[in-house]
């Protein structure tokens, strides 16, 4: 576990509640519906990284949704602001998460090679 404070760890956990919560309530029904896998806060509570589900987005897709969830992002801000009485609120980047897709990859990869062995066995 990194070495961050209670009081930080307390921040990130309800931004991964209140996030999904303001971009749900989004009028653009591409962008209301992106799942929000995790929240990491740097620089105190100052900037926050949301890591989105890319799962159900296609790669085209994928500039429109950062673009339009950046233009939103003061909405979002406000939305956390006043969810918790928050005086601040962190500046929120978002980003896909594909790591989980590497790692599909990664496992098709090795049965893949584990069925080439197999071959070369019989």
């Amino acid at each position: 576990m990194d070495n961050k404070s209670i009081k930080l760890l307390r921040v990130e956990s309800v931004l991964r509640e209140l996030v999904p919560e303001a971009i749900s309530s989004l009028s653009d029904e591409k962008i209301n519906n992106i799942p929000v896998l995790d929240v990491k806060c740097s620089r105190g509570k100052y900037d926050a990284e949301v890591f989105l589900d890319p799962s159900f987005i296609t790669n085209d897709e994928e500039p429109y949704i950062i673009k339009h969830l950046s233009q939103a992002s003061s909405y979002i801000e406000n939305y956390c602001k006043q969810a918790e009485g928050w005086y601040r609120c962190p500046k929120f980047k978002f980003k896909f998460d594909h790591s989980l897709q590497k790692l599909n990859n990664m496992d098709e990869l090795f049965l893949k090679i584990e069925k080439e062995l197999h071959k070369k066995d019989d």
